[in-house]
């Protein structure tokens, strides 16, 4: 595999519709109870939207390139220019499995390598977060609570 055509990968299995799961990437009123605390609104083709972690102190600009409803979201951040790729494939009536792809890192290959593990890892996290939310109204913090101390520079 070409280093530039490398694509981190992490899914879950959601147990709620597939409208239901994309609805919570698009609306910020959902995706503040899992992933980022504030958003400048809600997603939707040619936008550009800012998203920001205020217990970090961070935030970061993304435009969505696509956006195919239920189905699929294409995102590219505007700090790196990284592409995300949403996916939501149904399975059955009552449950979607979410798949996100990241890809497009910059630099040598030891930073994409680190840029590479802390997408995944962060990304499942995201997915850990929307599964409790969507399925148990429970929100874990969990985002937050990965860097107690706040997050690394």
């Amino acid at each position: 595999m070409e280093i530039s055509n490398f694509v981190v990968e992490s899914q879950m299995l959601i147990l709620r519709s597939a409208a239901d799961c994309f609805e919570a990437f698009v609306n910020p009123k959902i995706t503040t109870k899992f992933w980022f605390t504030k958003s400048s609104g809600r997603l939707a083709i040619g936008r550009k939207v800012r998203w920001d972690w205020e217990m970090f102190g961070a935030s970061d600009t993304l435009t969505v390139k696509e956006l195919k409803e239920n189905h699929r979201i294409l995102i590219e951040w505007d700090s790196d220019l990284t592409k995300v790729e949403l996916n939501f494939e149904p399975i059955g009536e009552d449950a979607t499995l979410v798949k996100i792809a990241n890809w497009g890192f910059p630099g040598s290959l030891e930073k994409i390598l680190s840029q590479a593990v802390d997408a995944k890892g962060g990304y499942t996290i995201v997915l850990a977060g929307l599964k409790s939310w969507l399925e148990h109204g429970i929100e874990l913090n969990l985002v937050r609570d990965q860097f107690p101390k706040g997050y690394p520079t």
